[in-house]
C-alpha cells in the first residue's frame, strides 16, 4: 500500500487541527489564560508535527517542532502571554498552513519565509526565556531519520532512547506491513510476532509514545494501537501501564520544570485533539467523501424525481379502481423518493459555524488596524446550509463584515462622546426562515447617512430624487464604484466590492436587504435558499407555456379589479393591495408569449417580493406547487434574461423558473423602449386606466 493514499485524510485533519488552534489562540484571555486551551494548541501543534514526519514533509515538521517547543513554555507557564506574543503565534498558523496548501498541491513550501517564521520562534524563546529552542539545528534533509526530541534534564544521562512495545490490534495484512515500515522510520524495529488479534513491535526508538501514537491514528483507530514501555516495566517503574499516558512532564520540554509550576489540571494527554479514525479494521462513526460523489448520487436522486413524476402523471390518469395496485404503488413510490431526496441532500448540508468561523481572527486584525475596539458575537452556528453555497457566501460576507468595521462602527472615542460604550459590536447571526435561510451582519455603529449618499449618488451621476424611500436610498451603496469613503485605504475606499457582494447574492438565487438608524447601526440581510439543486416552486401558466416561480418568492395571489388598478407615467401601471401600491408586471408582455390573456382584470395577480421589493406578476393560472430539480441552463444553453434555471416536469417538458428581480428590470427596459417610440419628443399625458389599451 502507497503511504500517499494516506495524504488526503492528513490534510483534511490537518486543516481542522490548524482551524482549532487559531479558534483558541483568539478566545485566550491573556491575563488568566485557560489551560486546557493552551493545551489544545499544543496538542494540535503535536499531532501535526507527528503527521508531517510520517509523511516526509520535512520543513512543515521543522516548523511545528519549534512551535511546539514554545507552545510547552506558554502552558507550563514560564512564558507569559502578551497580544504581539499571541500575534506571533497567529502568523506562524498561517505560515503552517501555507506549507500544507504547498504540499498538498505536490510543491515545496517557501524557503525564504520559511527561514523567516524559524529566526522569529527562535529569537523569540532566547529574547522572552533565554533559551534555544531549537539548539541551533539546520532544516532537516529531504528524508532525514527523526529528530530526537529535546529531552528533560531530569531524564538519566546518556539516555538516548526507550524500547517501545507497539500493538496493533485487529489490524489486516496489509495496514499493518505499512504500519510496520512507517515504525521503521521512527526506530529500529527489534523484534515482531503475533498474539492472537494483537501484532506487537518492539521498538528502540527517541520518539515519545505519544508522537508513534499520533502517526499510528493518521491510519488506524486510537483503539487499535497500544504503546508502552518496556524499559520502564524493567526497571520496576510500575506494571505494564500503557506509554502513551505517562504521568511525567513531555518530552518536548527542555529544561526540568518544578512541580509547582505545571498546571494542576492539564492533563498529559487528551485524546479530543487526536486524529480520527480513518481506515479498516474498526467501526467509526464517520467517513469522508469526496463533494464530487456526493454531487454525483445528487444528480442521480434529480433524475429519480424526474422519472417518478413522469410516472405519477400518468398513473393519475389510471381508473383508480381498476388499476389501485399501480395507484397504491406510485403513492408509495412518491414518499420514498421524496424521503430518499431529503436524506441525500441533508449529505450536503454543513452548519454555519463553518463560515462563522473564519471571522474572529479577520475581526481581530482589522479592527486592530484601524484602532477600533470590536466584539464578534455569532448566532446560530448550528443552522444548516448547503456545502456549495456555504463556499460562495464566505467573500460576501468578508466585505460586508470589512465595510461595517471601517464605516459602521465607530473609533472608542467617537463612540463615549456619542454616550455608546468603547467597545463595538459586531453580529453575525443565521436562521432558518421558511425555504431559506436568512444570514444577517448586524453593528450597533453610527448607521447610514441618507443626505450624505443622496448627494454621493448625485456627484456619481446616479438618478435619484429626495423622494426615495429611505430602503431606495440605502441601496445606493450597492451601485458600481459608489462609495462614501473619504480616501482610499487597504481596506476600503475604490467603490468595489458592495456591487459583487449583491451580484454574486443574486447568483446564488438570493437576495441582500439593508436596514438602518441613524446613530444605532445597520443590519445587513442576505436570503438565500437552502440548496440550489431542488426548489419547492409554484407552477403557473401563461398562455400555452408553464412557469415556475420560487416558492420562497410568493406571498399571495389573488385576482384584480379595476379599481385596484392605477395607470402613472410611462406606461406604468400599479396594483393597490392593503393600501401598498406594487408595480404590475404582465409575464405574457415580458417574455413575449403568445395567446395569453390580455385583459388585465382577467388575469391573476401572483404577489411576489425579490431584492426585498414586492411586485405584481400577472399570470393566465396556477397550477399548483411541486418540487423541482434545478437545471442550470447557462450551463446547457445561455443566459436568458428574466430567467434563473429550467427544469424537467412530469409529462418531459422542460419549464422555465423565473427570475423575479430580473423580470422586473426586464420589464422597466421593455417599458421605456415602448414609451421612447410612443413620444418620441419627450411628451407623456397621464392618462385614465380605463383608456389604457392591453399590448
Amino acid at each position: 500500500m502507497d503511504i500517499t493514499d494516506f495524504y488526503d485524510t492528513f490534510f483534511e485533519e490537518a486543516e481542522e487541527l490548524l482551524g482549532d488552534m487559531e479558534r483558541h489562540l483568539l478566545e485566550l484571555d491573556l491575563d488568566d489564560p485557560d489551560a486546557e486551551q493552551l493545551n489544545a494548541i499544543f496538542r494540535a501543534a503535536h499531532s501535526i508535527k507527528g503527521g508531517a514526519g510520517t509523511f516526509g514533509f520535512d520543513v512543515l515538521q521543522h516548523t511545528t517542532h519549534l512551535f511546539e517547543n514554545i507552545l510547552d513554555y506558554t502552558r507550563r507557564g514560564e512564558l507569559a502571554l502578551r497580544r504581539d506574543i499571541v500575534d506571533t503565534f497567529l502568523e506562524t498558523k498561517d505560515m503552517l498552513h501555507d506549507q500544507l496548501d504547498a504540499y498538498r498541491n505536490g510543491q515545496q513550501p517557501d524557503a525564504e519565509a520559511y527561514a523567516r517564521i524559524c529566526q522569529t520562534l527562535q529569537q523569540m524563546a532566547l529574547e522572552e526565556m533565554g533559551v534555544a529552542v531549537d539548539e541551533g539545528a539546520p532544516a532537516p534533509a529531504a528524508k532525514p531519520q527523526p529528530e530526537p526530541e529535546p529531552q528533560a534534564e531530569s531524564a538519566a544521562a546518556g539516555d538516548a532512547g526507550d524500547h517501545l512495545e507497539v500493538a496493533l490490534i485487529k489490524v489486516d495484512d496489509k495496514d499493518r506491513e505499512l504500519l510496520v515500515e512507517e515504525l521503521g522510520q521512527l526506530g529500529e524495529v527489534l523484534s515482531q510476532r503475533s498474539d492472537g488479534e494483537r501484532y506487537l513491535v518492539t521498538l528502540d526508538t527517541s520518539a515519545s509514545a505519544d508522537d508513534i501514537e499520533a502517526v499510528m491514528c493518521f491510519i488506524i483507530d486510537a483503539d487499535q494501537v497500544e504503546v508502552r514501555s518496556l524499559r520502564a516495566a524493567e526497571q520496576g517503574s510500575g506494571d505494564s501501564a500503557p506509554a502513551s499516558k505517562p504521568a511525567a512532564p513531555p518530552a518536548v520540554a527542555e529544561p526540568a520544570v518544578p512541580a509547582s509550576t505545571a498546571p494542576k489540571d492539564a492533563p498529559a494527554k487528551a485524546p479530543s485533539s487526536k486524529p480520527k479514525a480513518k481506515a479498516a479494521g474498526g467501526e467509526s462513526t464517520s467517513i469522508r467523501v469526496p463533494v464530487d460523489k456526493v454531487d454525483q448520487i445528487i444528480n442521480l436522486v434529480g433524475e429519480l424525481i424526474i422519472t417518478q413524476s413522469m410516472l405519477d402523471q400518468t398513473a393519475s390518469e389510471l381508473d383508480g379502481v381498476a388499476h389501485g395496485a399501480m395507484v397504491n404503488g406510485m403513492s408509495l413510490l412518491q414518499r420514498n423518493a421524496r424521503d430518499l431526496q431529503e436524506a441525500v441532500m441533508s449529505i450536503r448540508m454543513v452548519p454555519m459555524d463553518y463560515v462563522f468561523s473564519r471571522f474572529p481572527r479577520l475581526v481581530r486584525d482589522l479592527a486592530a488596524k484601524l484602532d477600533k475596539d470590536v466584539e464578534l458575537v455569532t448566532e446560530g452556528k448550528s443552522t444548516e446550509l448547503d456545502k456549495s453555497l456555504t463556499e460562495r457566501i464566505i467573500d460576501p460576507l468578508t466585505h460586508l463584515v470589512r465595510n461595517s468595521l471601517d464605516h459602521g462602527i465607530e473609533t472608542p472615542d467617537k463612540r463615549e462622546a456619542a454616550g455608546k460604550p468603547r467597545t463595538g459590536r459586531l453580529t453575525l447571526s443565521a436562521q432558518h426562515q421558511g425555504g431559506n435561510i436568512l444570514i444577517e451582519v448586524i453593528d450597533d455603529g453610527a448607521g447610514l447617512n441618507r443626505d450624505k449618499l443622496l448627494s454621493k449618488a448625485r456627484e456619481s451621476g446616479l438618478s435619484v430624487s429626495d423622494s426615495m424611500s429611505d430602503d431606495e436610498v440605502w441601496q445606493l451603496i450597492f451601485a458600481p464604484g459608489f462609495s462614501t469613503a473619504q480616501e482610499v485605504s487597504d481596506v476600503s475606499g475604490r467603490g468595489v466590492g458592495m456591487d459583487v457582494v449583491k451580484r454574486n447574492i443574486q447568483g446564488m438565487g438570493g437576495h441582500v436587504e439593508i436596514l438602518s438608524r441613524p446613530g444605532e447601526g445597520t443590519t445587513t440581510r442576505i436570503v438565500l435558499p437552502l440548496t440550489l439543486a431542488i426548489l419547492d416552486g409554484m407552477s403557473i401558466k401563461v398562455g400555452e407555456e408553464i412557469f415556475i416561480l420560487p416558492l420562497g418568492a410568493v406571498l399571495e395571489s389573488l385576482q384584480p379589479t379595476e379599481e385596484e388598478l392605477y395607470a402613472m407615467a410611462g406606461d406604468d401601471i400599479l396594483l393597490k393591495v392593503r393600501d401598498e401600491y406594487l408595480p404590475v408586471i404582465a409575464v405574457h408582455e415580458v417574455l413575449d408569449v403568445a395567446n395569453a390573456r390580455t385583459k388585465l382584470t382577467d388575469s391573476i395577480a401572483v404577489i411576489v417580493q425579490g431584492e426585498g421589493r414586492r411586485y405584481a406578476l400577472l399570470v393566465d393560472d396556477l397550477i399548483g406547487q411541486q418540487q423541482v430539480v434545478v437545471k442550470n441552463l447557462e450551463t446547457n444553453y445561455r443566459k436568458v434574461p428574466g430567467v434563473s434555471a429550467a427544469t424537467i416536469l412530469g409529462d418531459g417538458s422542460v419549464a422555465l423558473i423565473l427570475d423575479i428581480a430580473d423580470m422586473h428590470r426586464l420589464s422597466r427596459t421593455k417599458k421605456e423602449a415602448r414609451h421612447a417610440s410612443r413620444f418620441p419628443s419627450g411628451v407623456n399625458t397621464p392618462v385614465p386606466f380605463k383608456e389604457v389599451e392591453p399590448s
